[in-house]
């Protein structure tokens, strides 16, 4: 439902800026790969800020009736939250420099339009 995928979107995009997150990017993946049909990519200022921003992005789609999964809490050097339309990545900046993931997502997205 392009309608719900919104709403996931903004819920997402607003809770991120709301808890200062960093370089926020958002990926149109719609019609080019099953994951998702968007992809958030973020950075937080430290491991503390990561896990932070996540939980409350969790907590606002849970408050608002969407549901999610969680990786990678533990360490919170890189969170993946999948809301199933749309996949959300929170990074540390160094780590998020390592994996590079919007240049590959992006290359993908432009290639299949």
């Amino acid at each position: 439902m392009k309608n719900e995928t919104d709403q996931i979107l903004k819920i997402v995009q607003d809770t991120l800026e709301a808890n200062k997150a960093e370089n926020v990017v958002t990926i149109n993946l719609e019609g080019k790969t099953s994951l998702a049909d968007q992809m958030v990519v973020a950075s937080g200022t430290s491991n503390r800020h990561v896990a932070s921003m996540a939980e409350k992005v969790v907590e606002t789609l849970k408050k608002s009736g969407y549901k999610s999964t969680v990786e990678g809490m533990e360490k919170a050097d890189w969170v993946l939250i999948d809301a199933f339309d749309v996949i959300v990545h929170i990074f540390v900046p160094e780590v998020r420099d390592f994996y590079n993931l919007e240049k590959m997502w992006q290359a993908v997205a432009e290639k299949r339009k």
